[in-house]
């Protein structure tokens, strides 16, 4: 496993395509935009005041989270140091490698954000218990 840290995440800036009358279009494409392939896309929406998402992390699965509308705070934990990242902007993305410990939070009315994964959904590739998480980033 390579042990990805905090500092291995960054904000990615996507093309943006802008149009006077008919508003902006923002591209993500394989292999140009990202270090990996798009394989899975999801999104959360509807999360009430106050909830948080997240609360998990993934043995190998990679990972750009984009607000495409309002905004929210996604924190990254890699055992030692964490860092927050405030995304309210639909024309860039937080690319989250894997191992790392992540919540969403701080979720504004009406956000929606949506998730660009490089593998299908594997449940054996989900650490949902925080101690786990702890042993596994010690063990790596």
């Amino acid at each position: 496993m390579e042990k990805y840290s905090v500092a291995d995440c960054r904000i990615i800036e996507l093309d943006r395509h802008h149009s006077d009358r008919k508003g902006n279009l923002s591209v993500v494409e394989n292999g140009i935009t990202l270090p990996f392939d798009v394989k899975r896309v999801y999104y959360l929406y509807d999360v009430p005041g106050g909830e948080s998402r997240g609360s998990h992390a993934h043995r190998s699965l990679n990972q750009l989270i984009i607000a495409a509308s309002g905004s929210f705070r996604v924190t990254l934990f890699d055992g030692t140091e964490r860092r927050s990242f405030f995304l309210n902007r639909p024309y860039q993305g937080l690319l989250v490698r894997p191992g790392l410990w992540r919540d969403l939070d701080d979720f504004s009315s009406g956000a929606v954000c949506m998730v660009l994964a490089s593998d299908i959904y594997k449940e054996e590739d989900y650490i949902r218990d925080f101690e786990e998480f702890l042993a596994y980033r010690d063990n790596g």
